[in-house]
């Protein structure tokens, strides 16, 4: 086995460990990554758009973008970044990261650009990172539980309030 299938070995991430942690269904994974990936490409387009300016601020927010574009596709996408060696262990390490962990660095990631130069281009241009951040924070949240556990707490907590009542009123007779 040469150094690089070691190194791929390595960098690959195992798909049983990252199911098992977040508890993502593979549809949301799927659906988070393609919002990744499109929010990359509009993050990319909006960047160069917003580069074509005089205004420093413009060209220091396309800059961000197109940095953020390269971000996303690296952690989400990358067999898009096949020429640059260390995208699978780039992308390995992302997908070892929390849901809400990603969450917050695509979203902050998203804001700092609109907050440098705040322009229709920058806004509409990281929507849809921000939305991938929003999605990954969506799924740290967790999935929703099912009716027949809530009425089970709704019920035990209505006969804890009822004998929290009647101890109350044989205490004052």
């Amino acid at each position: 086995m040469s150094s690089q299938d070691e190194q791929f070995q390595a960098a690959a991430p195992d798909p049983a460990a990252s199911n098992a942690d977040d508890g993502m269904t593979w549809w949301y994974r799927w659906l988070c990554r393609i919002a990744g990936v499109v929010g990359g490409a509009s993050c990319a387009f909006a960047g160069l758009w917003n580069c074509v300016t005089i205004n420093p601020l413009n060209i220091a927010a396309g800059v961000w973008m197109m940095l953020n574009a390269f971000i996303l596709f690296l952690c989400e996408a990358p067999f898009c970044c096949q020429f640059i060696e260390f995208a699978n262990a780039v992308s390995a390490r992302a997908d070892k990261l929390r849901s809400w962990q990603k969450a917050a660095f695509y979203c902050g990631m998203a804001v700092f650009p609109v907050m440098l130069s705040l322009t229709l281009t920058t806004l509409f241009g990281n929507a849809i990172a921000f939305a991938t951040g929003v999605l990954y924070g969506l799924s740290a949240l967790g999935k929703k539980g099912d009716a027949i556990s809530y009425a089970r707490i709704h019920q035990q907590q209505k006969q804890m309030d009822e004998e929290k009542l009647t101890g109350a009123l044989e205490g004052q007779s």
